[in-house]
């Protein structure tokens, strides 16, 4: 979907409910957007948002990891004598969070002794991985997390998590240290917000556009 991160989600640019959620977090020091699309930039300057750079093409590429994005960023302000212990990206792509999630998971890094924190969502039971099967190179099937034999009774499923894209935060210390986003600890917390969607298609754009709509008539 070119250009979503612009295109108007209710009466507002999807970038909007991203920034005006990272504004109501009292953790901040700084708030930034790193793009380079002007619009977004435009975007981020009306609703008080730092624009301190348009982040340069070959790092704007839809291959480009993360891991280049964030260390251009803080990188970029380290040049500059300011310094971030911690780097918090949050991602336009889902729009809708709970109000207070962002300085929960801040605080729950904290508390935890962690090098870095993911949002996160339960698997429901039938895609746990522990049932999840790959097929061998003779064309039989075996478990995919390596088991040796097969966990049959529901309830003994240990609890599994995907990362629900909706807060990432990092130490800038694995960063320019160790040279990776996430440490060695990652810490979680799980997201129950009923409202959760990652936009990546259209069907998911239709998806959060009646839940705009839902929470536009609640609120």
């Amino acid at each position: 979907m070119p250009g979503k991160n612009t295109k108007t989600l209710n009466g507002s640019p999807l970038l909007e409910y991203t920034f005006q959620a990272a504004l109501k977090s009292n953790n901040f020091d700084r708030i930034i957007i790193s793009t380079d699309d002007p619009r977004a930039a435009i975007t981020a300057y009306n609703n008080n948002i730092d624009v301190p750079f348009l982040r340069p093409p070959h790092l704007a590429q839809d291959n480009t990891p993360t891991f280049d994005v964030i260390f251009h960023a803080i990188n970029f302000f380290k040049q500059i004598g300011e310094h971030y212990d911690l780097v918090c990206l949050l991602q336009p792509t889902c729009p809708f969070r709970d109000e207070g999630f962002i300085d929960k998971c801040i605080q729950h890094l904290l508390n935890s002794g962690a090098d870095s924190l993911c949002s996160v969502a339960k698997i429901p039971y039938y895609y746990n991985p522990h049932w999840a099967f790959e097929a061998d190179e003779d064309g039989y099937l075996k478990l995919a997390t390596g088991d040796a034999t097969l966990i049959t009774s529901r309830q003994k499923l240990p609890d599994t998590y995907i990362r629900d894209g909706s807060v990432y935060i990092f130490k800038s210390d694995n960063i320019f240290v160790e040279k990776n986003l996430y440490g060695e600890k990652i810490a979680y917390l799980e997201s129950d917000n009923q409202w959760h969607v990652n936009i990546d298609t259209e069907d998911d754009w239709y998806k959060a556009e009646m839940i705009a709509n839902v929470l536009c008539s609640v609120n």
